[in-house]
């Protein structure tokens, strides 16, 4: 297996002085992205929006899923991360709904880290801030670290979710029939209000899952 892109050398060592580098690729890469889809990502496609040869791209990133890679940790740059308030779950679902604000930003991203999660510089700061904001919890590290990847995976489900609202709505409309028809008794005995468009679950599942995950009261 190649070494992780972000412990290579910025480029090949061999060939005509860098005129591009790695960031200047990676974010003509995302815009390409955000505009067309990830399917959209080409060494050519991105090279054509740098107004340069794919060739000349090879020489700063080998593949085109260690470009996929470059992006997504390109993105979570976005966070903003404030000094640990001391409530640490009210800091980790804020890491949440930023995460879901990049995921709406970068309507691609679920995708990638739902299928192929991988972790760079920016991934690291995200590690770092997440123990960090649990550093007094009594939780052990493996406790910890699978935390944050449901958390991860959730908000990504949840954007994911968004992003294909039409096919919500039609399953919602053929549950309803389902019910009205009576051939499932369970189904048709749940006693849930409509949806609210203005209530956003997002953070009430946030605490469930991680006040599930992360305990205080068990020592583990």
């Amino acid at each position: 297996m190649p070494p992780s892109v972000w412990l290579r050398p910025e480029r090949a060592a061999v060939g005509r002085p860098a005129r591009r580098s790695r960031a200047e690729i990676t974010a003509a890469a995302v815009a390409v992205a955000d505009r067309d889809g990830a399917e959209a990502v080409s060494m050519r496609r991105v090279a054509a929006e740098l107004g340069t040869g794919a060739g000349t791209l090879y020489r700063y990133v080998e593949t085109r899923d260690e470009l996929l890679d470059l992006m997504a940790d390109h993105v979570a740059g976005e966070y903003a991360f404030a000094a640990p308030t001391g409530d640490w779950l009210d800091d980790l679902v804020d890491v949440g709904l930023q995460a879901r604000g990049i995921h709406r930003r970068h309507p691609w991203l679920a995708e990638r880290v739902l299928t192929a999660p991988g972790t760079g510089p920016h991934g690291a700061d995200l590690v770092e801030h997440h123990l960090a904001v649990l550093a007094d919890h009594p939780a052990d590290d493996a406790a910890k670290l699978v935390a944050l990847g449901v958390l991860s995976a959730l908000v990504a489900t949840f954007a994911r979710a968004e992003h294909a609202g039409r096919d919500l709505e039609r399953n919602a409309e053929y549950m309803a029939h389902v019910a009205a028809a009576g051939t499932h008794p369970h189904i048709s005995a749940l006693d849930a209000p409509p949806p609210d468009p203005a209530h956003d679950p997002l953070p009430g599942v946030l605490r469930g899952v991680l006040t599930g995950l992360l305990p205080t009261g068990s020592g583990s």
